[in-house]
């Protein structure tokens, strides 16, 4: 469909199309980036922003941005809802639930496979190189993502210091990611400043595009979607301690990590001081080591960085089998942490997208989410500078200049010569094991 949209510096007409690809090939697309989705969140955003955005136009910056502000408020990976989100606006409901379910699909079974080496052997070198390869790929695609998203989001005066305050205060005071967020929202809400000149041109491809309309009405169809998500979420934990008893492993993990769903707020590197605490000290799952090898795997691992989750009930499960042989119990207790942890992201997507749809003409609101988008500028450049960090300056190290050449080659490939990513993050790995072979 094609759009009108004006530049307000300029006064410039541009126009736009927004294509709509078939089922299939949707299909293919939410399969490869289940494969390629490293980097944590803000990665993950930045190579839908690529792929979905840029290259194949299937979705326009504003209604882009306008899913990410929505998902930037809901408890959960933002990542994959804002891939529900989009997977819904292309399909309707078949459509998010192919696009959730392979988003995290390929990391549950290369995170189970990587947990059962690391429970049963230990580490392995030649896997250890393959993730140091991609380290300061990851961290180029993220610092990509920024200079992309800010270049598109931040388009008045008021933008840049919103996301310069949110970069300073998560990075230097340490305040809440959930505080930040809310407390831009109600920036753009009382200024209304966004309204004129960032969500102008949101407003017009998001009235251009078609939304899906419910039948039956909004309140018949949240009852029937709050409903269906509830007996899929809840199910298996009845099952689980039905099976095991309402004091194993099984019942307690769903029971927590179903808590944890429902207050992650801020993303994995939130919650995890938590999860942390009372997997270790209270439940004693794992060991602390333990707990920092779990969330280097998943750092280094498709998916959402939140998958650290199931690595905890995998170990809890090996570590506490009860009756059941330590593979089967790590196995079911990992399925059941990653079940717990990512069927609410569904629910609260297909409960509040067609609401938020709806609500995208009102003068404040559009204001309020332009403000959460320059603030989630701040933080992917707070993500950014701490996964640069522990990339260039490795823990019992000096500094890693080959990370560094390896970073800007692909930085400098990225955003001028426009890279693929799924190229770049495997020749990312593939360079980190020349060097481990190398280095003999």
């Amino acid at each position: 469909m094609w759009f009108l949209s004006r530049d307000n510096d300029t006064g410039a007409l541009e126009e736009t199309r927004e294509i709509r690809p078939t089922f299939g090939e949707a299909l293919r697309f939410w399969t490869k980036l289940g494969f390629i989705s490293f980097g944590g969140p803000a990665g993950q955003i930045a190579i839908m922003q690529t792929e979905l955005v840029d290259k194949r136009r299937w979705i326009t910056q504003p209604r882009f941005l306008h899913a990410l502000n929505f998902c930037m408020l809901l408890p959960g990976p933002e990542a994959q809802q804002l891939a529900i989100y989009i997977g819904w606006l292309l399909h309707g409901t078949r459509g998010g639930i192919v696009a959730g379910v392979l988003f995290v699909l390929p990391s549950v079974f290369i995170l189970w496979a990587l947990s059962f080496v690391y429970a049963a052997y230990g580490n392995i070198p030649a896997i250890a190189a393959i993730f140091y390869g991609l380290k300061p790929v990851v961290m180029a695609i993220v610092a990509a993502a920024v200079v992309r998203i800010a270049r598109k989001s931040l388009t008045h005066w008021l933008a840049w210091i919103v996301a310069a305050a949110a970069f300073i205060g998560i990075f230097v005071c340490k305040i809440p990611f959930p505080i930040l967020i809310f407390a831009a929202a109600l920036i753009g809400w009382g200024s209304g400043l966004f309204s004129k000149r960032v969500t102008s041109e949101p407003l017009a491809a998001l009235t251009a595009a078609d939304t899906h309309r419910p039948a039956g009405g909004l309140p018949l169809r949240a009852l029937r979607i709050g409903l269906t998500c509830g007996v899929l979420w809840w199910l298996p934990v009845l099952i689980a301690g039905a099976l095991q008893g309402w004091d194993g492993t099984l019942f307690k993990q769903g029971i927590f990590f179903s808590k944890v769903a429902v207050v992650t707020f801020g993303g994995a590197y939130a919650v995890l001081p938590y999860v942390a605490q009372q997997a270790v000290e209270h439940y004693s799952w794992l060991g602390a080591g333990q707990m920092m090898d779990g969330l280097g795997l998943a750092e280094t691992t498709p998916g959402p960085l939140i998958m650290v989750l199931q690595f905890v009930g995998f170990m809890g499960g090996w570590n506490q089998p009860g009756a059941l042989t330590p593979l089967v119990a790590a196995t079911m207790g990992a399925l059941l942490t990653t079940w717990v942890t990512f069927v609410p992201c569904f629910l609260w997507i297909f409960l509040g997208a067609p609401h938020v749809e709806k609500l995208h003409e009102n003068f404040r609101l559009r204001s309020a989410l332009a403000a959460v988008t320059a603030a989630v500028v701040g933080v992917i450049l707070n993500l950014a500078v701490w996964f640069g960090m522990r990339v260039i300056f490795p823990a019992g190290g000096g500094i890693d200049w080959i990370a560094i050449a390896l970073g800007v080659v692909t930085f400098i490939g990225l955003v001028k010569w426009k890279w693929d990513v799924m190229g770049v993050v495997i020749g990312g790995g593939f360079c980190g094991l020349m060097l481990h072979f190398l280095r003999g």
